[in-house]
């Protein structure tokens, strides 16, 4: 075992330290080339923050147009719904009307005896009523003609 180690210790470089100015060059080459990772890094956030804040604000005019829409979509179709309600009031209105007039014309020719006759079926002690009226008048008949 003491072999190998010695064996290792043969293969492994010497460290040999650097002097002070061999030192810094390479120390400071890095430094610069962090300082200068940091300022472009720095300088890409400050393009994103910028970004994002032109995008948030042109979401907030997008928005705002939508809205406006909207809005105007809402107040045009609330006319337009008041348009039908009203719209619909006249023709139920025209509707009655008209009801009331063919109801009265009816009137008029004498066909109020027909819905008089279907109240009739509604209700048979009126049938039996006008059957025994209807009979009486068809008997005076026959008496008159005998006579």
């Amino acid at each position: 075992m003491a072999d190998s180690d010695s064996a290792s210790l043969a293969v492994a470089p010497a460290v040999v330290p650097l002097s002070s100015k061999e030192n810094m060059t390479p120390i400071s080459s890095r430094i610069a080339e962090l300082n200068e990772s940091r300022s472009e890094l720095l300088s890409r956030i400050q393009g994103l923050k910028q970004d994002l804040q032109n995008w948030r604000s042109k979401l907030d005019t997008q928005v705002k147009i939508y809205r406006d829409e909207l809005s105007e979509l809402k107040k045009s179709l609330n006319v337009e719904v008041e348009q039908l309600r009203f719209e619909f009031q006249e023709l139920r209105t025209t509707l009655q009307q008209q009801q009331e007039d063919v109801a009265a014309n009816l009137r008029n020719l004498g066909l109020q005896d027909l819905s008089e006759d279907v109240d009739e079926t509604k209700n048979p002690e009126a049938e039996v009523n006008n059957a025994e009226e209807n009979s009486a008048p068809a008997q005076e008949n026959t008496e008159d003609i005998q006579q």
